[in-house]
């Protein structure tokens, strides 16, 4: 998203990270989904180029597993946050692994 975004305002690279007060090397590393950025620093980065994150939330439709969503309910928002980030890092893990057998 933060790629597309940047490229569509016609942005370097460097030019984003000057105008967010990061660098050239952490915009590199986020778009290339080395790092899994906060939503602050997704909003800064859009933020820096006139854009803004608006989330949305719909109903499932369709198939989904209702004990999994049972299970997710049970769980503290602390637990889920958690999983969802355990998931997020096994997620790049698996990214990075693809990236390195293209090679």
């Amino acid at each position: 998203m933060i790629r597309l975004t940047r490229e569509r305002h016609g942005l370097t690279q460097a030019q984003l990270a000057l105008r967010a007060g990061t660098s050239q090397n952490a915009v590199s590393r986020l778009e290339r989904g080395e790092i899994s950025p906060s939503l602050g620093t997704i909003e800064r980065l859009l933020a820096a180029m006139g854009e803004r994150l608006e989330l949305n939330v719909q109903r499932m439709i369709g198939d989904f597993d209702a004990d999994h969503l049972a299970d997710s309910m049970a769980q503290t928002m602390g637990e889920r946050l958690e999983r969802s980030l355990a998931w997020n890092r096994f997620g790049g893990q698996l990214a990075g692994v693809a990236r390195s057998h293209e090679r």
